[in-house]
C-alpha cells in the first residue's frame, strides 16, 4: 500500500461499519491544486499524493503534512536550480547584449574606415600618378598594414613606425628632387639621421603622430575594452550555483508546493536574502565593475571629440599643402645641409641623369583651395566616410548611455530578480507570502551586499572564508583593462599581450594631456633661397610626386583618423 493512503479504523454501529480516518490524518488536505502546477512544470503526477501525507521524509522543506515525497523534492530541488541560472541570464541580458552588439559594430566600424582611407589613397594615386606612384606605393601600403596590424593587437609601436614612414618619404622624395646624383642605403640612412634637424617637412610628422597615436591607442584600447567587458559579462552570468543556494532556493521556490500552496509566492524581503547569499561573489565585482565602466566612458569621450568631420576636413589638408610645399621650397636649402653632413654624393650614370620625370608631373604644386571640392571619386569616398562618421557620432552617445546603465549591475542583480512578479508576491503584499516556513510576514532584516555581509544570513549557508576563484580572476581581468582604458585616456600605449604588471604603461603614445596638445598643426616655414632658374626647373619637375603622395596620403590618413582621437 502506498505510503500516502490514509489509514482508517473500523467501528462497529449498531449493526454498521463506521469507517473513520485515524487521529493524525483529520488536518490532512488535498493535493490537487499541487497537482497541477507540478504537472504544469512537465513532471509525471504518478507519484504524487491526492493528499498531505507524513513530512519526516523531507530533507530541505519542513517536515509537516505534505503533499511532496522525496522523489518530487529531488525534482523540485533541481528545477528551482535551473529557474535560478535561467533568471540570472535574463536579468543580465542586457549588459551582455550592450557590449556583444556594440563590439561588433565598432570593430566593423574602426576596420571599414581603415578599409576606406587606403583604397581612396590607392585609387587616387593610381589615377594621378600612374606608374610612378605603383613604383612607390609600398610606402603607403606599409603605413596601412601596420595601422590595421596595430589595431587587431599586433606589438606595433606606433611613434616607431610612423617615425620609419616618413623616414622611408624623405629618402624616396630626396631621390626624386637630387636626380642627378646616385644614393645608396648608407647615404639614405645619413638622409634620415638630419630629418629631426632639418625638418623637411614642417612640424607636420609630429603633430601627426600625436594625433595619429591617440587616435589608435583610444580605438584600440575602446574595442578591447568591449571585448573584456563581453567576455566578464558573459562569464559571469553562467552562475553555478553552490548545495547552500540550491537548499535555499528550494526552500524558497517550492516548498510551499510541498505545503499545498503552490500559489503563494516568496515574501520580497525572503528572496532578497536568498539571492544576496546566493549571489554574494558576483556582487563583489560589482566595484572593479563600476571603476571599468568609467574608464570606459572617458575613452568614449576621446572617440567624440569637439570638431565634425566638416569643420575639420578643409584646415587639414591645407595645412599639410602648406607643409609640402615647404619641403619643395627648401629643397635645396635641405640638399645642401645633407651633403654637408653625409658629403658629396656620386653622380648618377649619363642616361639616369639625362632622363627627366614624366611630363605630368612638371605643374608646379599650388596651394589647395577650399573652394574646389572634388567631383572624382575620391569625393564621393570622402562623402561616404561622413556618413560613417555621422553614424559613428550616434554610436558613441548610444554606448555611452547604455554603460551608464550597466553600472551595478551586478550588486543589483537579487533586486532585479526579486522585483519580478514572477518570482515573489511583491512589496505590497507582505502578510500573504511564503516566509520559508508558512504564509506569513517575513521577519528577518536584508543582508547587505558582497560576500562578507553574508557571515550571518538567515536563509543560505555561506562559507565567507573561501572567496569564489572564477569570480576573482574577473576582477583581476576587470582591473588590467580598467589600467590599459586609463592609460589610453591620457594618450599612452601600453602592450594589451601583457597583463602581468597592471601599472606599468610602456609602447607608444604622446602622453600629452587635453591642455598641451595641439587641436589644430603648427607649421614651421623658412624663406626659399634664390636659386639659379635652370637647377629650379629641375627641381620642380621631380619634386611634384613628393607634393602628390604625401599631401594626398595624409588628407585621407588624417580625415580618418584625426576624429578619432579626441
Amino acid at each position: 500500500m502506498p505510503s500516502w493512503i490514509p489509514a482508517v479504523i473500523l467501528l462497529p454501529l449498531s449493526g454498521w461499519l463506521l469507517s473513520l480516518p485515524v487521529a493524525a490524518d483529520v488536518k490532512a488536505r488535498s493535493c490537487g491544486e499541487v497537482r497541477q502546477a507540478y504537472g504544469a512544470k512537465g513532471f509525471s503526477l504518478a507519484d504524487i499524493p491526492y493528499q498531505e501525507i507524513a513530512g519526516e521524509h523531507l530533507r530541505i522543506c519542513p517536515q509537516e503534512y505534505t503533499c511532496c515525497t522525496t522523489d518530487m523534492e529531488d525534482k523540485l530541488s533541481q528545477q528551482s536550480k535551473l529557474e535560478f541560472e535561467n533568471l540570472v541570464e535574463e536579468t543580465s541580458h542586457f549588459v551582455r547584449t550592450t557590449f556583444v552588439s556594440r563590439h561588433k559594430k565598432f570593430d566593423e566600424f574602426f576596420r571599414e574606415l581603415l578599409e576606406n582611407a587606403e583604397k581612396s589613397l590607392n585609387d587616387m594615386f593610381v589615377r594621378t600618378y600612374g606608374m610612378l606612384y605603383m613604383q612607390n606605393s609600398e610606402v603607403f601600403q606599409d603605413l596601412f598594414t601596420e595601422l590595421k596590424r596595430y589595431y587587431t593587437g599586433g606589438n606595433v609601436n606606433l611613434e616607431e613606425m610612423l617615425n620609419d614612414f616618413w623616414a622611408r618619404l624623405l629618402e624616396r622624395m630626396f631621390q626624386l628632387i637630387n636626380p642627378q646624383y646616385h644614393f645608396n642605403e648608407d647615404y639614405l640612412e645619413c638622409v634620415s639621421k638630419y630629418a629631426d634637424q632639418l625638418k623637411p617637412f614642417g612640424d607636420v610628422p609630429r603633430k601627426l603622430k600625436i594625433q595619429v597615436t591617440r587616435a589608435f591607442i583610444a580605438a584600440r584600447t575602446f574595442v578591447q575594452g568591449l571585448t573584456v567587458g563581453r567576455e566578464v559579462a558573459n562569464r559571469v552570468s553562467k552562475v553555478s550555483p553552490t548545495p547552500g543556494c540550491i537548499r535555499a532556493l528550494m526552500k524558497m521556490l517550492y516548498c510551499p508546493y510541498c505545503r499545498g500552496l503552490p500559489a503563494v509566492r516568496p515574501c520580497n524581503n525572503y528572496c532578497l536574502n536568498v539571492m544576496k547569499g546566493c549571489l554574494a561573489n558576483q556582487a563583489d565585482l560589482d566595484t572593479e565593475w563600476n571603476l571599468f565602466i568609467d574608464a570606459m566612458l572617458l575613452v568614449a569621450e576621446r572617440l567624440e571629440g569637439p570638431f565634425n568631420i566638416e569643420s575639420v576636413m578643409d584646415p587639414i589638408d591645407v595645412k599639410i599643402s602648406e607643409a609640402i610645399m615647404n619641403m619643395q621650397e627648401n629643397s635645396m636649402q635641405v640638399s645642401a645641409k645633407v651633403f654637408q653632413g653625409c658629403g658629396q654624393p656620386k653622380p648618377a650614370p649619363a642616361l639616369r641623369s639625362a632622363r627627366s620625370a614624366p611630363e605630368n608631373f612638371n605643374t608646379r604644386f599650388r596651394p589647395y583651395n577650399p573652394e574646389e571640392r572634388p567631383t572624382t571619386a575620391a569625393g564621393t569616398s570622402l562623402d561616404r566616410l561622413r556618413t560613417v562618421w555621422r553614424t559613428m557620432q550616434h554610436s558613441v552617445t548610444d554606448i555611452k548611455e547604455k554603460l551608464k546603465l550597466s553600472k551595478k549591475v551586478w550588486s543589483a542583480l537579487p533586486y532585479t530578480i526579486c522585483k519580478d512578479d514572477r518570482v515573489t508576491a511583491g512589496t505590497s503584499n507582505e502578510e500573504e507570502c511564503w516566509n520559508g516556513h508558512s504564509k506569513a510576514r517575513y521577519l528577518p532584516e536584508i543582508m547587505n551586499d558582497g560576500l562578507t555581509n553574508q557571515i550571518n544570513n538567515p536563509e543560505v549557508e555561506v562559507d565567507i572564508t573561501r572567496p569564489d576563484t572564477f569570480i576573482r580572476q574577473q576582477i583581476m581581468a576587470l582591473r588590467v583593462m580598467t589600467n590599459k582604458l586609463k592609460n589610453a585616456y591620457n594618450g599612452n600605449d601600453v602592450n594589451f599581450q601583457d597583463t602581468s604588471d597592471e601599472s606599468s604603461g610602456s609602447g607608444s603614445g604622446s602622453g600629452c594631456m587635453d591642455d598641451v596638445c595641439p587641436t589644430e598643426f603648427e607649421f614651421v616655414t623658412t624663406e626659399a633661397p634664390a636659386v639659379d632658374p635652370d637647377r629650379r626647373e629641375e627641381d620642380s619637375s621631380a619634386a611634384p610626386l613628393g607634393h602628390g603622395l604625401l599631401s594626398w596620403s595624409l588628407v585621407f590618413v588624417v580625415l580618418a583618423l584625426q576624429r578619432l582621437c579626441r
